[in-house]
């Protein structure tokens, strides 16, 4: 990891990040674009996901590395985000090559924010959805951007909730024993909830560093109400979905050992995760700018800080996020709780 770090996916070497919003409709998109063409797969945990070419990230696919990754709002109708970020990367000369021509692998996965109360015609039918167009500017905000990005209701997080407060762009970082630095970045909307009872406390807490989400930690006990679940919406409704990312050089069926891991800090930071009703998503990548160890227990280790980024980066995307402007909106964690304990 560099000497400077800002707690967030890009103190990976070997990335960078963009997003793009439509405030009216409140919906966005998120992209992970990769320096060079990064080895990755994924795992998917819940009941209900919205994906698009992710079948090419199985180990035992012919594919063997991606040019970026997105994350969008839309559902169904955000599935469309790939193709702008594909156009966007032709443009700058990115892709698998096939003779005369490159052709960009983006994999994708997408939340369903259709009923947050922003202006979306598309989805009756009424014009075309914003996420091509948004997917692209992503592209070229992530191309231009430093490596340091705000988090909360931003890109496809923007219009995201959870059961009882407003959702959005979450992320964290770390470096395991062996020197590997391993990144989150996750947009929260899930079926239940990342805060214990009524909050402030996060499911997370234990896994919190820096008071990054509040520093509040676990509350003297958890009463047997906060174990009750609780769940959003109806089928199709939810999804948290995150990509994870290391310099460690892996191989495909490494990155989905990977990204299974990873899905230990989704149930971590969210109760219920991986419902019926979820389309828990994680996709792991590799920039491989770092040789993985031999011992099985070096990428054990990689798999255990990825599921507590994870956790951290639920609950930082989760404490960041700032209220739709619409009415009947759901608050936010800020709107209910001070940002630092009473």
């Amino acid at each position: 990891m560099a000497d400077e770090t800002h707690n967030l996916i890009t103190d990976v070497p070997g990335l960078c990040v963009g997003h793009a919003h439509d405030a009216g409709a409140a919906t966005g998109v998120t992209v992970v674009v990769f320096d060079e063409a990064a080895v990755a797969s994924l795992a998917i945990l819940g009941g209900g996901p919205g994906v698009r070419d992710t079948a090419l990230l199985e180990p035992e696919m012919t594919a063997q590395a991606v040019d970026a990754l997105v994350l969008s709002g839309g559902s169904a109708f955000g599935l469309d985000a790939a193709g702008g970020a594909m156009s966007a990367l032709a443009r700058h000369g990115r892709g698998y090559a096939v003779g005369s021509v490159r052709v960009p692998l983006v994999p994708q996965a997408v939340i369903f924010d259709l009923l947050n109360g922003g202006n979306k015609p598309w989805a009756s039918g009424v014009g075309a959805p914003p996420h091509r167009e948004l997917a692209e500017q992503a592209v070229e905000d992530a191309l231009a951007s430093s490596g340091v990005f705000v988090l909360g209701t931003i890109g496809a997080g923007y219009g995201a909730t959870t059961v009882n407060l407003k959702g959005g762009i979450g992320s964290a970082s770390a470096r395991t024993t062996e020197g590997h630095s391993v990144g989150a970045i996750v947009a929260v909307n899930a079926v239940g909830s990342g805060v214990i009872g009524g909050g402030p406390h996060f499911w997370a807490a234990p896994y919190e560093q820096n008071a990054e989400f509040g520093g509040f930690g676990l509350p003297p006990s958890i009463p047997p109400e906060a174990l009750v679940p609780r769940f959003k919406g109806g089928p199709g409704e939810n999804t948290t979905i995150a990509i994870i990312a290391t310099d460690a050089a892996l191989t495909k069926a490494q990155a989905k050992r990977l990204a299974l891991a990873a899905h230990d800090g989704m149930a971590r930071a969210l109760r219920p995760s991986h419902a019926l009703l979820d389309g828990d998503t994680v996709f792991a990548a590799s920039t491989g700018r770092r040789p993985l160890g031999p011992s099985p227990y070096e990428l054990s280790a990689l798999g255990v800080a990825a599921g507590d980024c994870l956790a951290r980066a639920i609950a930082r995307g989760i404490f960041e996020a700032t209220a739709l402007p619409f009415p009947g909106a759901q608050l936010a964690w800020r709107d209910r709780f001070s940002p630092t304990p009473r």
